[in-house]
């Protein structure tokens, strides 16, 4: 008997019944500018309610579920993959790339690509303590997630689940199902602590198959070379930073 494919929600579900709080996402911000040296930490269950938060706001304000695009226009960083969770959790298709801006609803920190686009829109601020977008009056009709967010509830259900077969992720027109989408890596062994950089797609592939074998991820930004004490003292297991 073929066991069902296990799906991004389930995924985080498990994370939080196995251990809710272990660290299960850690950022590290070396890129040049405002959020240079940030280090953030989420446990599963802090997680699961940034996930919560945002796919409520997806289903109640959005209208999204199974059929809906979902274009995350944001560097690989942590808010991008509590977006992704919280899309794939109303049964969304994540679009990432070049294509994102055309998708139903757009999640960007861009003032100007918001502004331009013509349905539901979401403009993301980076920084982690941010409390409004500060060019958030350059494209009025988004949602400021850094000021709305918090309004949206704790807990998620979803209206409609997705099939096996209903398309979680596009990346350069190329259709990954939501059956596919999260892959085993058995030669990472259980529980790893994964680091990871790179392009979005990779990002969210890797910290899927981590998070499906019970482990957790270091995210890094910025490319700096010298950071082997740092993944040391983070206990990672495993750095795949640099793979294709």
């Amino acid at each position: 008997m073929v066991s069902p494919a296990l799906l991004p929600a389930d995924v985080l579900a498990r994370m939080v019944a196995s251990d809710p709080g272990r660290p299960r996402l850690t950022w590290y911000d070396d890129e040049p500018g405002p959020t240079c040296g940030e280090r953030i930490e989420l446990s599963a269950r802090v997680l699961a309610n940034w996930v919560a938060k945002a796919a409520n706001l997806l289903q109640d304000d959005a209208d999204a579920g199974p059929g809906t695009t979902v274009g995350i226009d944001l560097p690989a960083h942590w808010r991008s993959l509590y977006w992704a969770l919280a899309a794939w959790s109303v049964g969304a298709t994540v679009v990432v790339g070049d294509a994102a801006p055309g998708a139903d609803v757009l999640v960007t920190d861009s003032p100007a690509a918001a502004a331009a686009h013509g349905g539901d829109a979401v403009l993301v601020s980076l920084p982690a303590l941010a409390r409004s977008h500060p060019e958030a009056g350059a494209a009025p009709s988004a949602v400021d997630e850094a000021r709305e967010l918090s309004t949206h509830g704790d807990l998620f259900s979803p209206a409609a689940d997705p099939e096996a077969g209903d398309v979680a992720l596009v990346v350069d027109g190329q259709d990954t199902a939501y059956g596919e989408v999260v892959t085993s890596a058995e030669e990472w062994g259980d529980a790893p602590r994964v680091a990871l950089e790179g392009s979005l797609d990779r990002v969210l592939r890797r910290a899927l198959a981590a998070w499906a074998a019970d482990g957790s991820v270091v995210l890094l930004r910025g490319g700096r070379q010298d950071v082997q004490d740092r993944l040391a003292s983070e206990g990672v297991t495993l750095d795949v930073r640099h793979l294709a």
